[in-house]
């Protein structure tokens, strides 16, 4: 049985201030805490995979600098295979600039550095890893034309494509019916419909999307809608520290539970349970819970823990 996650994306640096409220636009705040996470959709995304329980392949790009160290160093501690990962001269490996507020909301500008280099090319010199792949996991902080590769490349080898298409831009329907999985939350849903109803959004998506879309709402749960069936999960009751990787959390524990046979909606409400205790840490690699912490929060025994 095939159960290799490629996980093709982004690996930044993330610099996080702690500030009382956001700044209005010509404003300076003085913030509290300064604090460096290992983070990057990508790298979020494939170490909320291993955690859960995947075996992961990273393909991605990082600057010949200490943030690059770092960060190759922090994957590969949750036995991510690197080899795909490539070292660029140069450049600066891609840095994100977080301010979080008092009730754990954030705004996030990212400076892709490395990441903005990764190209097709790249792609394909890692197509022996899709020759066995179950799932492969895409998000948009490096360039489109790398993503859609990834997604021929996937299409080619009979694997599964899961798009989290963070940060939000426009997609063309070609692209998207090369995606199994959509999981925008609802901003990225109304950017790619043009409609701000999630239900108008959804019912847009219908024939497009390969299999399912899974709009995550934070506090209000999660919606999977499979061939115009709706269902809705709950969020579940958490005190919020930090926002930061939450919906990452989700994405690579679907992922895995996905890769393992589970139907849309059971890994939907695998991904729940990590996204929500992801928001009750800080920072964004540190807060992804693990396959254990999961499934006693979902009240799993361990002796059940394949059987999500």
């Amino acid at each position: 049985m095939r159960n290799r996650i490629i996980v093709v994306g982004s690996l930044n640096m993330d610099l996080v201030v702690h500030t009382t409220r956001h700044p209005q636009p010509g404003e300076t705040l003085l913030g509290s805490n300064f604090q460096t996470f290992p983070g990057g959709k990508g790298a979020n995304q494939a170490v909320a995979a291993a955690r859960a329980g995947g075996q992961i392949c990273m393909v991605g790009r990082v600057g010949c600098d200490a943030f690059g160290d770092a960060l190759l160093a922090n994957i590969q501690a949750d036995g991510i295979d690197i080899t795909h990962v490539r070292r660029t001269e140069g450049v600066a490996s891609g840095v994100a600039l977080i301010t979080l507020d008092a009730s754990g909301q954030n705004t996030i500008v990212v400076a892709s550095g490395a990441n903005g280099l990764v190209t097709p090319q790249d792609i394909l010199a890692s197509e022996e890893l899709f020759k066995d792949a179950a799932v492969l996991l895409l998000q948009l902080e490096i360039p489109l034309e790398a993503v859609a590769q990834a997604a021929a490349l996937a299409r080619k080898h009979k694997v599964r494509v899961i798009l989290n298409p963070a940060p939000a831009r426009s997609l063309s329907s070609a692209f998207l019916k090369q995606v199994d999985y959509l999981i925008p939350n609802e901003n990225e849903l109304a950017l790619i419909t043009g409609l701000s109803n999630v239900a108008l959004g959804l019912d847009a998506l219908s024939g497009l999307v390969g299999a399912a879309a899974i709009v995550t709402l934070g506090g209000n749960g999660v919606t999977v809608a499979e061939r115009r069936k709706r269902h809705h999960i709950a969020a579940h009751p958490v005190e919020v520290v930090d926002t930061v990787a939450a919906g990452d959390a989700f994405v690579g524990a679907f992922g895995v539970a996905l890769a393992e046979g589970k139907s849309a909606l059971d890994a939907a409400a695998f991904g729940n349970a990590a996204g929500a205790l992801a928001v009750t840490r800080a920072g964004a690699q540190p807060s992804i819970p693990t396959r254990a912490e999961i499934n006693r929060f979902l009240g799993i025994s361990l002796d059940q823990s394949r059987a999500i």
